[in-house]
């Protein structure tokens, strides 16, 4: 085994942590999936890799390729505000901004609208004397006397860690390095600077990403640490790279300066590997749909890429309204993401209505049905009673589920409708399908996009249960299964690019542009970018750079982002620029403005390196037959009807080029795959299950 190449991934999730193995020389995928461990992470690490290694017979020092690690710990930091004791350092005057945030009101009409707290409150700020003005000059350098106060108070207060957040450090950062210098030089705690972190205009934007930032460093610097201490000892050889939210990966020390770049690791590793089947599958236009424990996530991809953002609202209040969360300045996989999984919590409210979610029983103790102490009825809890999860197979057996203990859940609340338990689990599994449809139908609508007859592509430990509901009220035909459904997030960061992607502010006017200013601005931006890529393990000669600009027509409060050219130099000239800009600008608003002058407010650049993408396990095409059942089991598919009889297939006896009819049920070991009346399946030549409604 030694003489074969080895490739390893991991992926923290809310409810299980996934381990991949790739073989490289034959293409051979094997996975193992354990439940999270939320308040010591590196314990489920520890044993899915474990599991798998034994499982597999591979033994550590074989795998010497780079460890990818994809993870929801930041994105679960911040939302259930379990972060670290961070301070913030201001200008003074500044002290409220996090408090005062960009005074938008999301919802005007609401007099008791609700922001989340921020995650460095206000008795942990502290404000400094200095300046630097709109033009970068620096007017006052703090006081060698305000320093040692300032330290002195940081150290009272008991910090774990730092950000530092001045106003117009965006454009001169020489008083934030500074300070960040002399608070690393007395007190031994991490320390972060929005310069680095988020140097773009607007100072709420930056204050909040930076503040995010220094709330989640004690948390994911010490887990990586210990974790690359535990590898080391077993005699891996590889390094640990992490997954960011665009899709790229890094290394684990600047993952660790940069955590929020983390907030949707797990989920963009998903859209990675919705990309990669999109162009094995020739489906250049689909809906990935991750369905797991504790929460579900959409992402379209269009022309086989995931649509990019450069802002990431987290946290949210409130799912569907944007500006109830924290508006991080971060590029990130474009997606909605809503608290429904196999773990979300369903009750009556006081209006007698049934509600799934957004909380989760998580983890621990989880739904009723794994026998942890769970008592409130989940989502799994109803797929169990509705007959499409079969108990004693969940995770292959190793984890039988409970089903009396999900009927008793279920039954606290039938007794509350005064209805039948087969109705309310019937109405949890149509409720949470209902809420995952409006999600993604309003993340459509926010971007001009008729979602209705898109192919989905379903993955997610609970994703292949509920498809084909969704598909129904997406007004969808077609459904895509993938071989390892169920851990495709972690299969995802080994399909993805060392690749990161910076930006910085100056504020020019398209025909006033000082070249020799920009120019010196993207050497630094390329300068950082080959940093992080060669501390990634990639040749400095391998990097490719991408630009682009956030700009607007002169006088407007708002930009577009407009990608312009590539190469080792900015090659796009005035004219060019304008054209791309206009038609940018049409595509979105439906018109272009002439005789109004272009401003570019921010510089992007995206460094990334080409990656050999491996192949899946070759499938030889079968013969047209159809799939022998295993037997058939009692399924209720919708509320108010009779439960039917579905046919049973084992995922491993299904060879491509079989075909079968719903309703059925498809077991493998980390997932099961339901197939309602009405939709038909055939085996695709990668394996995936390619399920169409007639």
């Amino acid at each position: 085994m030694s003489n074969d190449h080895w490739r390893l991934a991991v992926d923290i999730g809310g409810t299980f942590t996934d381990v991949v193995l790739l073989n490289d020389t034959t293409g051979e995928v094997s996975v193992e999936k354990t439940l999270t461990t939320p308040k010591a992470p590196l314990e489920a690490v520890r044993k899915g890799i474990k599991d798998l290694l034994s499982t597999t017979g591979v033994e550590p020092q074989d795998i010497t390729a780079p460890i990818v690690h994809a993870t929801t710990l930041i994105t679960n930091a911040l939302i259930e505000g379990k972060t670290g004791r961070a301070a913030l350092v201001t200008t003074s005057g500044f002290g409220d901004t996090l408090l005062i945030r960009d005074e938008h009101r999301y919802d005007m009409y609401d007099l008791q609208i609700e922001f989340p707290e921020p995650p460095i409150p206000r008795n942990m700020t502290f404000e400094i004397s200095e300046r630097t003005n709109a033009n970068g000059e620096v007017v006052n350098h703090p006081l060698d006397t305000d320093l040692e106060k300032l330290i002195d108070e940081i150290r009272n207060a008991g910090a774990e860690s730092v950000a530092v957040c001045l106003i117009n450090s965006y454009i001169n950062s020489e008083n934030e390095k500074l300070i960040a210098s002399r608070l690393s030089e007395s007190l031994d705690i991490p320390v972060c600077i929005s310069a680095e972190i988020a140097p773009q205009i607007r100072e709420y934007p930056r204050m909040i990403t930076a503040a995010c930032n220094a709330a989640t460093m004690p948390l994911i610097g010490p887990y990586l640490d210990e974790l690359q201490n535990w590898l080391k000892e077993e005699g891996f050889g590889g390094s640990v790279l992490m997954m960011l939210s665009n899709g790229g990966v890094v290394s684990a020390e600047d993952a660790a300066q940069a955590p929020i770049r983390l907030v949707e690791s797990g989920p963009a590793a998903g859209a990675l590997a919705a990309r990669w089947f999109a162009k094995g599958l020739d489906e250049d236009r689909l809906l990935a749909f991750d369905m797991g424990g504790t929460t579900a996530k959409a992402t379209l991809i269009d022309g086989f890429e995931p649509e990019l953002t450069n802002t990431f609202e987290v946290a949210r209040i409130y799912r569907f309204k944007k500006g109830s969360g924290f508006p991080v300045s971060v590029p990130s996989v474009d997606l909605v993401e809503i608290g429904a999984g196999g773990g979300s919590l369903a009750k009556a409210d006081q209006f007698g209505l049934l509600k799934v979610g957004p909380e989760s029983a998580g983890a621990e103790p989880g739904p009723a049905s794994y026998g942890q102490g769970g008592e409130v009825a989940a989502v799994t809890d109803a797929d169990v009673l509705l007959g499409m999860l079969d108990p004693e197979s969940f995770l292959g057996g190793d984890m039988p589920l409970d089903a009396s203990r999900a009927k008793d859940a279920v039954s606290v609340i039938s007794q509350q409708l005064d209805l039948s338990d087969a109705e309310v689990a019937a109405g949890i599994h149509e409720v949470v399908n209902q809420n995952m449809s409006a999600a993604a139908r309003m993340h459509g609508v926010e971007r001009g996009i008729d979602l209705r007859g898109i192919t989905l592509l379903a993955f997610g430990g609970a994703g292949p249960v509920h498809a084909c509901g969704v598909a129904e009220l997406l007004e969808s035909s077609k459904v895509i299964f993938p071989v390892n459904a169920s851990v495709l997030s972690a299969f995802g960061t080994l399909v993805s690019p060392v690749r990161i992607d910076l930006a910085r502010s100056k504020p020019m006017l398209l025909n006033q542009i000082d070249e020799n200013l920009r120019d010196s601005l993207l050497e630094e931006l390329r300068v950082e970018g080959r940093r992080v890529l060669t501390a990634a393990g990639v040749e400095e000669g391998s990097v490719n750079f991408k630009y682009g600009i956030d700009a607007r027509y002169e006088g407007q409060g708002n930009e577009i982002t407009v990608w312009v050219g590539e190469g080792e130099s900015w090659a796009a000239g005035s004219d060019m620029v304008t054209s791309m800009f206009e038609e940018e600008y049409r595509r979105i608003y439906g018109l272009a403005i002439p005789d109004v002058g272009i401003e570019v407010v921010t510089w992007r650049l995206s460094a990334s390196a080409d990656l050999v993408l491996m192949e899946p396990g070759k499938h030889s095409k079968g013969v047209d037959e159809e799939a022998t059942s295993e037997g058939t089991r009692s399924v209720i598919f919708n509320r108010g009807e009779e439960p039917v009889e579905a046919s049973i297939y084992k995922r491993k006896s299904l060879k491509p080029g079989m075909f079968f009819k719903g309703p059925a049920i498809v077991e493998e070991r980390e997932t099961t795959s339901v197939i309602r009346p009405g939709w038909n399946v055939e085996v695709g030549d990668n394996g995936s299950l390619i399920a169409i409604k007639d």
